[in-house]
């Protein structure tokens, strides 16, 4: 099913008599029982104010066409959402509702937010075919329950989302990567961690143990990516060996999409630790390729297939199965369980938005 109309979409859920797998434009490669609907037909930016870096979307809406209209306008969306396509091996188009959906954030996480961090508004249909709308088209909107973060990384489980509002910023003008050459992941942890903490404003910071390489990005007016560059050079020299490199946005483009990781067999998991942990968490997975964001909060792992990765982390952290077969994620289940309170609220949650269990069940909990 793919509706055109949010009309057509409450029709759809209203008269669903089994389960909805719910998708946006079938990037992700989700694996739900259900009949499959998707939000792809619901297409249109409904309004763009540049001066107010604020715009309004159908869910359906591809991603690459609201990256161009932006661009028109020098803008972007400021969050880097990742495309899984060359990570998973699936077709499809990344639309703008499955993004909120998933809360997919990239690299620049680590200075400017999530993806729900930018999310002003939505409209959804939720599990009895009603309407939904909550938050507004302004930055500043503080009536009723914020709805709106409860839907981000909620991956339709609560409602399938037809509109989404949000809040974009000005592509920076410049940008430059430094790169500290030869240091191993303990070393590289503290480059990572003397860079966020530096006053330089870094837009990204990842490690690839493959090349023993940290890079520390940042952006903004030229003249000042020029003095944070040679600032960050100059002190974090101390380290390994420190160089400005060529190609910062192809770099960071591949960083986000986990492009290492493109045509390599087996499972990717994506664990969230503290940056503090990821020494000890590496040698813990015995993956057979790894990759480091957010200072080292973010790992994506590549290990054999059917590995429970889960099962060898002894530190605090959050995995969750972004690439494997059927029966691994039936066996393992792709996100983490959550402790038996938060499960209660959850479960809670679907009940009352989705109270005859018909959107994905069985996706997260």
């Amino acid at each position: 099913m793919t509706p055109e109309t949010e009309a057509e979409l409450i029709e759809f859920v209203a008269g669903a008599a089994a389960p909805l797998a719910v998708c946006g434009g079938g990037t992700r490669g989700f694996e739900v029982a259900g009949e499959t609907l998707s939000t792809r037909g619901l297409t249109g930016v409904e309004l763009y104010e540049p001066g107010a870096l604020t715009l309004v979307a159908r869910a359906g809406t591809p991603v690459r066409e609201i990256e161009a209209l932006l661009a028109q306008s020098g803008q972007r969306l400021a969050f880097e959402p990742m495309d899984h396509r060359g990570l998973l091996a699936t077709g499809g188009e990344p639309t703008i509702g499955g993004v909120f959906a998933a809360n997919v954030s990239g690299p620049r996480r680590i200075q400017c937010g999530a993806a729900r961090d930018f999310l002003l508004g939505v409209r959804f249909v939720d599990g009895t075919g009603q309407v939904v709308k909550n938050g507004g088209r302004v930055m500043k909107n503080v009536t009723g329950y914020d709805l709106v973060k409860l839907m981000a990384g909620a991956h339709g489980t609560l409602g399938v989302l037809s509109e989404v509002s949000f809040k974009v910023l000005p592509i920076p003008e410049a940008q430059a990567t430094v790169r500290i050459a030869d240091v191993d992941l303990a070393v590289a942890v503290r480059v990572m961690s003397a860079a966020l903490g530096s006053p330089y404003d870094v837009s990204g910071v990842a490690y690839d143990p493959d090349i023993r390489s940290a890079h520390i990005r940042v952006e903004g007016f030229a003249g000042s990516v020029g003095y944070r560059a040679d600032r960050l050079s100059s002190e974090l020299a101390r380290f390994g060996s420190a160089e400005q490199v060529d190609g910062s946005a192809e770099l960071w483009r591949g960083i986000c999409d986990v492009a290492a990781f493109h045509g390599r067999e087996g499972d990717v998991w994506r664990i969230s630790v503290k940056p503090s942990d990821a020494v000890a968490l590496a040698d813990q997975l015995q993956a057979e390729a790894l990759q480091f964001d957010w200072g080292g909060g973010l790992v994506w792992a590549l290990v054999a297939k059917d590995t429970d990765l889960r099962a060898r982390m002894a530190v605090p952290g959050h995995a969750t199965l972004v690439r494997g077969s059927a029966e691994t994620r039936a066996r393992l289940r792709q996100f983490q369980p959550q402790p038996a309170p938060l499960a209660a609220i959850s479960a809670g949650l679907r009940a009352k938005f989705d109270p005859r269990g018909i959107l994905n069940p069985g996706l997260m909990g």
